[in-house]
Order: C-alpha cells, then sequence, then structure tokens
C-alpha cells in the first residue's frame, strides 16, 4: 500500500489510515472483498501461499490470496488501520506493530491466551477488575492455563517461571479503575502484559507506547461505534502476531469482511464520538454525584477517583463509560431499568446511543462471586445524545429507586 505521511492529528489518522492507495485504485470509498477462495495462478504459488500463512506470515505483494480463513483484504485495511492508531506518536521514531482482528473480542483475547500456553508459559496474573467473559475463560481453565487473580501492586510478586501473560483492563469494567501500565510493565519484567483498550480506545490511552506487549479490544464497541459490527483485534510486535495468526487460522476465529468494513468506516469518526462522548459523560458524573438515591459514582474524572494521577499522564481522558451504585441495591437498580425511556437496558457499549446494564446479572454474573460487583452497580454507556435529555431521563428513572 501507498504510505501516508505522518500526520500531526489523530483525527487525520483516523479518518486516512488503511485507505491510501484508493485514488491509485480509482474509487473513493473503501472496496469490500467477499470472495471466501481465490483463483489459483499455479499449484506452487497456492503451495507458497499455504507455507507463508501457516507460517503466521502477513501476505506480500504479489502473493495469491487462497481462501479467505487465511486472508482477507478488507480485514488487512483494518488491521493497517487500527494498528497504525494504537501506535501513533507524532514527531517520534514510529513503533512497528501489527494488528490481528478476529470475529469477536474473546475470540481475540483466546487467541492471546493459547498463543502463552502453546508457548509453553500456561500461568497468567490478572488484575480484577476485569471484563466478565476475561474473567470467567482464564478462571475455568478451559484453554490450558493457569490464573492467580491478584492486586495491581502484587503483580511481580505473583509471577513465576511459568508465567506467560499479564492481564489488565484499564479504565475497568465496570467500576472504572485506573491501572498504572507503566508500573505494571516494569513488575513484569520480561512477560508480556495484556491490556484491554476497549473501554479507553487509541483516542485516550495507547498502552504499546507504555511497554505493553499485547493491546485488545472489542472492536464492537467504541471502534465500530453503532451497534452493528462484531468484531475483536489485537495490536502487538511483529513476532506476537505471527504466532496469533496461526491460531486465527486453525480456530477459525476470523473477521467477516463485511464487519471488517464497518469496523473500519467506524474509525473515521472514532475521535469525535469519543470526545463527544466524553464530554457529556463528566457532565452527567457530577450530575450523579449529587443524586440522593446514589450512594457511589465510578468515574475516573471525579475529584478523588485518580490517586495516581494517571489522567494526563497515561490517559488523555476520564472517557465515556459512567457506573454509580444505588442505595437500595438490587431492587432500586432494577426499577430504575424499568423506568428509563431514552436510555435503552441492554449489554455492550461504545455506540452512538447510551445504554444502561446490571453488571452483577448480565455481563459479569459468569464470575466467581468474590469479583462481582455490587447488586446495586449499574453502568452507563453514554452516547451522542443530549445531556440535559440524559438527566432528564435518568432523574426521573431515580425517582423510582
Amino acid at each position: 500500500m501507498v504510505t501516508m505521511p505522518n500526520p500531526e492529528s489523530l483525527a487525520s489518522l483516523a479518518v486516512h489510515a488503511g485507505r491510501e492507495d484508493l485514488a491509485d485504485l480509482g474509487v473513493h470509498t473503501m472496496p469490500i472483498d467477499l470472495s471466501t477462495t481465490n483463483p489459483l495462478p499455479t499449484i506452487e504459488a497456492g503451495r507458497d501461499a499455504y507455507d507463508n500463512f501457516a507460517a503466521g506470515h502477513p501476505r506480500t505483494d504479489g502473493m495469491t490470496s487462497v481462501y479467505r480463513r487465511a486472508w482477507n483484504p478488507t480485514v488487512a485495511r483494518f488491521e493497517e488501520a487500527l494498528a497504525a492508531l494504537e501506535t501513533f506518536q507524532p514527531e517520534r521514531p514510529p513503533v512497528h506493530a501489527e494488528a490481528v482482528a478476529f470475529a469477536s473480542g474473546m475470540a481475540a483475547i483466546t487467541a492471546v491466551i493459547l498463543s502463552r500456553v502453546a508457548a509453553g508459559r500456561p500461568h497468567v496474573v490478572a488484575v480484577r477488575p476485569l471484563y466478565g467473559g476475561t474473567d470467567a475463560l482464564l478462571a475455568s481453565g478451559l484453554l490450558g492455563s493457569e490464573v492467580s487473580f491478584v492486586e495491581p501492586h502484587a503483580v511481580a510478586d505473583a509471577i513465576t517461571d511459568r508465567t506467560g501473560l499479564i492481564v489488565l483492563e484499564t479504565p475497568s469494567n465496570p467500576t472504572l479503575e485506573l491501572r498504572d501500565i507503566a508500573d505494571i510493565v516494569r513488575q513484569a519484567g520480561d512477560v508480556p502484559v495484556m491490556v484491554d483498550n476497549t473501554f479507553a480506545t487509541p483516542v485516550l490511552q495507547r498502552p504499546l507506547l507504555l511497554g505493553a506487549g499485547f493491546v485488545v479490544h472489542s472492536a464492537t464497541k467504541y471502534i465500530g461505534g453503532h451497534g452493528d459490527a462484531m468484531g475483536g483485534v489485537v495490536v502487538t510486535s511483529p513476532e506476537h502476531a505471527t504466532e496469533l495468526r496461526p491460531i486465527r487460522t486453525v480456530t477459525g476465529g476470523v473477521l467477516d469482511p463485511w464487519s471488517a468494513y464497518l469496523l473500519h468506516r467506524g474509525l473515521a469518526t472514532l475521535p469525535l464520538r469519543v470526545h463527544a462522548q466524553q464530554a457529556t459523560a463528566s457532565q452527567l458524573a457530577a450530575w450523579l454525584r449529587e443524586q440522593p438515591a446514589v450512594e457511589r459514582v465510578f468515574y475516573p474524572g471525579l475529584p478523588g477517583s485518580d490517586p495516581e494521577g494517571l489522567l494526563g499522564r497515561q490517559m488523555a481522558g476520564p472517557g465515556a463509560m459512567v457506573g454509580f451504585e444505588l442505595a437500595g441495591g438490587f431492587g432500586s437498580a432494577e426499577r430504575v431499568c424499568g423506568a428509563l425511556r431514552l436510555i435503552t437496558h441492554a449489554v455492550s457499549l461504545g455506540g452512538v446511543e447510551s445504554l444502561i446494564e446490571h453488571p452483577a446479572a448480565l455481563t459479569h454474573r459468569v464470575v466467581a462471586e468474590e469479583a462481582q460487583p455490587g447488586a446495586g452497580v449499574l453502568r452507563v454507556s453514554v452516547g451522542l445524545e443530549s445531556v440535559d435529555d440524559l438527566i432528564t431521563d435518568l432523574g426521573k428513572a431515580l425517582a423510582h429507586a
């Protein structure tokens, strides 16, 4: 592909990354290649391509494509674009990283864990809270992994000679604690750190630049942004990407080209959406803190919610997710969710519409009891609606709490 000159802003990169050669192709909109198989010019060409893909290498110019499960140009465009966003640092030497896209965020996380198990280092050190699916997968041992759940300051003490991965999410799901990525990388030593960057997105936080070995996203969320495409992605070193691609191929967790197109299209507006949603979330969190029915608000931008001073140093802003705990517990949470009219009661997050969910009953129902959020905790993904309309809707619902 044609190399794009280094832009000075992430907003410009988000619009143009992965689209550099469109003018040479004579098109303005990104093409979608729906082929499941590809004609082979010769048996030798197909054989060489198969060997290349089986070894985990990316496709090179002139190489035949063979089969969608191994490589697809629409998916590759999306991968190139997201890798560019996660490594963006103007006026500094580029960080070379590659993205590997999957059918879902959980498929992406599964592949990372499997790659460490295959490397003979199955022990994982994980910092809670995590997304419920990640927590449950690690605790189950389903992939042949072993897990130690620890506090952030205890990562180094939990590492053994069998440890192959450190796992954390920041901001954490659903109570939005911030974790010091650089400090955990320091504690990890030569053990790669996997950071779930779904809540922050590369607009607000780029963990690879802080030393993380793997950055994972549920691209279904902010990256797609419209609740109509599912996918996951890992951004990592070329060496680790080479380990992940064969796992993706043999397990079949591939991203389909139509979803890749939609996710790539979502990147163009990602900075605009995140900043606008964050501005609304900040106002909503401050308002929630003053409501008598609300016992506690979880939001990194509130006074006292960032004791380590990570905002501005690690993360460019507090984000657009807000959690709060109702004094009346589960009963109050159920009544509030049932009374909302503008905010949709549904799982997932990161879309243009505001969503609310009860983590303990839904996304975190599968985790161990000691890791579940409180019964009165609700999580709001703030969308693009007017903050006044959101406050009106929540105000009426809280009257039922």
